[in-house]
């Protein structure tokens, strides 16, 4: 027998000596990661067996595969809402926002503290501004309405204090979307500026002492040097922002909003939570949620469709 024959015949199952060579050597290393494709499977793939809920008639005495098909219908109805189009551009618009104002934040403040010599004072403020980010949602939220409160909120105490009348923040459906943006980057800024100070310590600081000899003032360094130094961290995080147009944090949205906002505060999300759980639709809930995830991978496509052509370097993939 040949050999091309032989290496034909060979199954395609049976592993290299190369190969159990190095399975051996990290034996170690391929047993921790077990348990992490373990956890994707079971909860990440597994689940996506229920999407065909989204095309049937269900009944939860028949199960999902007893369920009867039809097609594209819920489709067609949520589509047809004129309500599903309003949390729809709630959703976007919230989420354009946060995007807007809440993207450029933490980079702006790693360029700040990079700049900043004396080191005590860069830990306070770095520790100052990390700290938001590991408290719970419901308590921000609960401080949210504290210091917004019409009667005993910080904010509407200094109103009244020049002569203002308070004002109704969760109330008033003009303020929503800015209480959650400034909440929303007040919260996270710190946790983004930890990747861009990390981008910054890997450049080369004789590109610094070089402009300074050229006599480059300090603007002029982080524009050319710095910026240009943290750009492919930069793609690759806006890359993986742009799909949180469509994702406001439901959680959140749920602990901040009541009736008197929901024209503008109601999105996608809390709109899939009482079609999908509350009223028991669970055919429009998971059609919700499936428009949205492709909403959701044809924007993460696009922007890095868009990144690779403007820099090849910095996308995904």
């Amino acid at each position: 027998m040949t050999p091309s024959i032989a290496s034909k015949s060979k199954p395609w199952w049976r592993i290299s000596p190369q190969t159990l060579s190095l399975i051996k050597r990290y034996k170690v290393l391929y047993i921790l990661i077990l348990l992490p494709i373990a956890e994707l499977i079971i909860f990440n793939y597994i689940p996506m067996y229920g999407i065909t809920v989204a095309f049937k008639n269900f009944k939860a005495s028949k199960g999902i595969m007893g369920s009867d098909w039809v097609g594209l219908k819920w489709f067609h109805y949520i589509l047809s809402d004129p309500y599903f189009w309003q949390t729809f551009r709630n959703t976007f618009l919230i989420g354009f926002y946060s995007l807007l104002w809440g993207f450029p934040a933490p980079i702006l403040l790693a360029l700040l503290l990079n700049e900043i010599s004396q080191l005590r004072f860069k830990r306070v403020v770095q520790t100052v501004t990390y700290l938001p980010y590991f408290i719970s949602m419901v308590a921000v939220s609960g401080m949210i309405l504290g210091i917004l409160s019409p009667t005993s909120g910080a904010v509407n105490q200094i109103i009244a204090s020049f002569g203002g009348e308070p004002i109704y923040f969760m109330t008033e459906s003009n303020w929503f979307r800015t209480v959650y943006v400034v909440s929303d980057i007040w919260k996270g800024v710190g946790w983004g500026t930890i990747l861009y100070l990390a981008a910054i310590a890997g450049v080369d600081q004789e590109l610094y002492e070089a402009a300074t000899i050229d006599g480059a003032n300090r603007f002029q360094k982080i524009y050319y040097i710095t910026l240009n130094a943290i750009k492919p961290t930069v793609s690759i995080l806006l890359i993986l922002s742009v799909p949180g147009i469509i994702g406001a944090n439901t959680e959140k949205i749920l602990l901040l909003y009541n009736k008197a906002i929901y024209d503008v505060a109601d999105v996608m999300s809390t709109y899939l939570y009482r079609m999908g759980l509350v009223n028991g639709q669970f055919e429009m809930g998971t059609a919700v949620g499936l428009f949205n995830s492709i909403i959701a991978f044809t924007l993460i496509a696009l922007s890095n469709r868009a990144s690779k052509f403007f820099d090849n370097t910095a996308s995904l993939w």
